[in-house]
């Protein structure tokens, strides 16, 4: 006789973990509670016996996929769920850990939950890789601020009046001689702080370039494939590929644009159809890279020296797809600026389109790098 499924709902914090069953249609029963470590999560799997007919789910979080990762290894269908897309109902006004284990796994039994994509360990140490230079990205942009609003405070200007951030205009900041003490160690600590993010901004780029080369072929393919894309260097295709993962996982493109965030929302009744500002609800990070590319749309359409090196490389089909997207999005960007629309809502707009060529390309380069391996 077949082990009737067991359905658990986990709700994970740092420290701790709340679990409950579901018991048939609209029944649940809460476990308890036990710490969040490992050998506690082994214990509590042979006190609900064992991974056979054990299917557990927990909601996305800070606390990231270490418990996924374990309960796939011992055997156990896990399920990480979007958070966001939890049925709650308007009149409920309690929240204990206890009773969000039990919702969790109440909607699990009935099958209205919706699972999220789980990298493996070694995607995942590429996406942080790659957030932490996002990262220290801001922290530069931060600094450097810091360092040109001090100079402003104290009507510090170069003689000559040169840009700021130049070789001239660098070497003369770095040669200033201020009257009082407190000034100096101000303006060495600022110039410090700006040198510390250039180099750990290097540091960063030095081990992205060792972590690409390392990928597997199909990441590396989807990578380089990516480029052939104007707007889109090694930096922003590393960036794409590791906040999407497989692009097999989004059936149409308009999928990969509703979970980048870039859709409009949508609060229609009846005869009534109202749109708008975009959902914000996808991937904030590749929404950023998103937007940044889609400003190069503005410029007419021609091949540089990088894109030019660049496509004889790639598979078939895909210079195709690059110069097509270049010639449609830069139609987009110049009607929409003519009609008067915001600068800002026609970059969003063109990076949603953007987004259906990354998608085919993202395809083509995953479907080529597979045959070639087989």
């Amino acid at each position: 006789m077949e082990k009737i499924t067991r359905y658990v709902g986990l709700d994970v914090h740092g420290e701790t973990i709340a679990a409950a069953i579901g018991e048939g249609y609209g029944k649940t029963r809460s476990l308890g509670q036990f710490p969040n470590r490992p050998e506690f999560v082994r214990k509590f799997i042979d006190r609900v016996g064992g991974p056979r007919g054990l299917k557990v789910c927990y909601e996305a979080g800070p606390t990231g996929y270490a418990l996924y990762w374990q309960l796939t290894k011992m055997g156990v269908e896990c399920d990480v769920v979007a958070p966001s897309l939890i049925p709650r109902k308007p009149g409920e006004k309690i929240k204990t850990d206890r009773r969000d284990a039990e919702k969790l796994a109440e909607c699990y039994q009935s099958g209205t939950l919706t699972s999220v994509w789980v990298p493996d360990a070694a995607h995942e140490a590429l996406r942080d890789l790659v957030r932490a230079r996002a990262a220290a990205k801001r922290d530069e942009s931060r600094a450097k601020h810091r360092l040109v609003k001090y100079l402003l405070r104290n009507g510090l200007r170069h003689p000559e009046d040169c840009r700021a951030w130049t070789h001239p205009w660098w070497r003369w900041v770095q040669g200033l001689e201020l009257e009082f003490e407190p000034q100096k160690v101000t303006l060495a600590d600022a110039v410090a702080a700006v040198l510390h993010e250039k180099e750990r901004l290097a540091r960063l780029d030095l081990a992205i370039d060792r972590a690409i080369e390392a990928a597997p072929p199909e990441k590396r393919a989807v990578i380089d494939a990516l480029q052939a894309l104007r707007g889109v260097a090694k930096l922003t295709a590393v960036t794409i590929v590791t906040e999407v993962g497989t692009f097999q996982r989004f059936r149409k493109p308009t999928e990969l644009m509703g979970y980048t965030g870039l859709v409009p929302s949508e609060h229609s009744s009846g005869d009534r159809k109202a749109k708008g500002n975009i959902t914000r609800t996808g991937n904030a990070h590749l929404r950023h890279v998103l937007g940044e590319a889609a400003w190069h749309a503005r410029h007419r359409p021609w091949l540089n020296l990088r894109l030019k090196k660049v496509l004889p490389t790639l598979p078939p089909g895909v210079s195709e797809i690059a110069w097509k997207a270049q010639e449609r999005l830069h139609r987009k960007f110049t009607r929409l600026t003519y009609h008067r629309k915001p600068a800002g809502k026609v970059a969003t707009a063109v990076a949603r389109e953007f987004v259906g060529f990354i998608w085919a390309i993202g395809r083509l380069a995953e479907d080529h790098a597979r045959t070639d391996t087989a």
